[in-house]
């Protein structure tokens, strides 16, 4: 007669998790559920209730693997990655989360969420403000032709967080091309701003804008809302239906020519050459003789203002840059910052048609840019051999009286950075805005919560005003209108 098989017998299993071993749970994971192998128990009796041996060590075997499998996935929780590591928005279990617009690496924003992209995986590459604000400028040249492009002239500002300096891109004073014609002046001031600061190899930069160009990108709400209030005459047949009507969103735009002209652009060893080689085909279209002397972009010191909170740095003449200054003096020897609403702007003035892009690091480097062709779609004229829209910036312009970016380096011990970025577009008092966003900035408390502009859409009248600041080892952006611009980060 068989012996009566025993009871199998169940013995707790121990694991040591130091995050865990205080919790309750740990307890419930950790009760007795693991057969006992060293006890005897029957290897082949049936009896109800008792599996046969083979069985009995698979079950075992299968129990202890789900254990296993729960714990392991519990610590991951408890102790992974930030979110902004693995581009998910959802906090870690620690409670650490991130409001919109806050990265803990680098950030950028611009009016087309195409470029932000852009320059987003520019960053991503390995590549730094530099490379993302210029690769995302080129983007925006290629989709928002009726505020940017080619034909533009810029003006950027670039903080170094390394030196702690900050360094003025201008374009030179505005040259006419032909009657009516602004000389353009945006490849060769791109391509000298990577030259000195940027760190991956400039053909990379031009990828994307390139694919988009070649094969195709939608047409945005920006630029449809724009070519519905513009005449089309010049526009077709890059911009027009077959009819003649103007393209509405979602439609696709191909645009080879100017594909090509960004290609030739990649392959370009120096920054003269990337406009002369433009020149040369824009003379051909007009019947110019030659092509004429391009501007020369030039990189130069900073205007700076030392207040109190820190220095202010801005871009020299003929931008607005040194009005912006005077500005701020005045403001703040007269009765230090202020929160008081903004002052009205003028009303009577046009507002020039310009662009606005800005991208910053949690080290405290930051790069803006602005361009403007003058007014939508500059002169209308589009070159067939480049697919480029002219500007009418010519040389009786007022060219920069639009473009005063403004960069803020506070005061702070050697273990923070607090720097802050302001640039404005399509208001004709820009100076007046700045000035404002400034000061309500300096007046209110800078906790990590209150990074960005606290005014209200209507508060400062037309325009955009965009926002990045680096403080607390994070990168943040905003803008005003809240949600006007789309931003990226990583």
């Amino acid at each position: 007669m068989e012996p009566e098989a025993g009871p199998v017998l169940y013995q707790k299993l121990q694991v040591w998790e130091p995050s865990l071993e205080s919790e309750e749970e740990e307890e419930e994971i950790s009760e007795q559920l693991i057969p006992d192998a060293s006890r005897p128990h029957d290897s082949s009796g049936n009896k109800a209730g008792h599996l046969p041996g083979p069985w009995a060590q698979l079950v075992a075997a299968l129990l202890l693997l789900a254990v296993s499998f729960s714990l392991a996935v519990r610590q991951l929780c408890s102790s992974g990655a930030s979110p902004g590591a693995l581009g998910s928005g959802a906090p870690p279990a620690s409670g650490h989360s991130h409001r919109p617009g806050m990265y803990h690496h680098g950030a950028i924003i611009s009016p087309a969420a195409e470029c932000s992209r852009l320059g987003r995986e520019l960053f991503v590459a390995g590549g730094n403000v530099v490379d993302a604000g210029v690769g995302a400028a080129l983007c925006l040249a290629v989709v928002h032709p009726h505020a940017t492009g080619l034909g533009a002239m810029y003006w950027g500002l670039f903080h170094n967080s390394s030196s702690g300096s900050s360094t003025a891109l201008t374009s030179g004073p505005a040259q006419t091309l032909a009657p009516g014609l602004g000389l353009p002046a945006a490849l060769p001031a791109l391509h000298m701003l990577h030259a000195h600061f940027g760190r991956l190899p400039w053909p990379h930069l031009l990828v994307g804008p390139i694919s988009l160009a070649q094969k195709g990108f939608l047409v945005d709400t920006s630029l449809a809302s724009a070519l519905a209030a513009q005449d089309t005459k010049g526009l077709c047949p890059l911009l027009c239906h077959a009819n003649g009507t103007p393209l509405g969103p979602g439609t696709r735009v191909t645009n080879t020519k100017l594909a090509a002209v960004l290609h030739k652009a990649s392959l370009a060893p120096t920054p003269d050459l990337s406009g002369d080689a433009l020149l040369s085909l824009l003379a051909e279209d007009l019947g110019l003789e030659g092509p004429s002397a391009g501007p020369r972009p030039t990189l130069e010191p900073a205007l700076q203002l030392p207040v109190p909170q820190g220095i202010l740095f801005t871009t020299p003449r003929p931008s607005a840059g040194p009005e912006l200054l005077e500005l701020l003096e005045a403001s703040l020897q007269s009765a230090g910052p202020s929160p008081a609403p903004c002052p009205a702007l003028l009303q009577a003035a046009a507002a020039p048609r310009s662009s606005v892009l800005a991208t910053v690091d949690s080290g405290g480097s930051v790069l803006l840019l602005t361009s403007s062709l003058n007014s939508s779609f500059g002169s209308g004229h589009l070159s067939p051999s480049t697919g480029i829209l002219l500007s009418n910036l010519v040389a009786e312009s007022a060219a920069g009286t639009w473009a005063c970016p403004l960069i803020f380096r506070g005061i702070s011990d050697d273990t923070e950075v607090n720097v802050l970025g302001l640039v404005a577009s399509g208001t004709p008092a820009a100076a007046t805005v700045m000035t404002h966003a400034l000061l309500s900035h300096l007046a209110r408390p800078q906790t990590p919560d209150q990074q960005g502009p606290t005014e209200s859409p209507r508060a400062c009248g037309q325009g955009t005003l965009l926002q990045v600041a680096a403080h607390t080892e994070h990168a943040h952006v905003s803008s005003v209108p809240s949600g006007c611009c789309p931003f990226q980060g990583f």
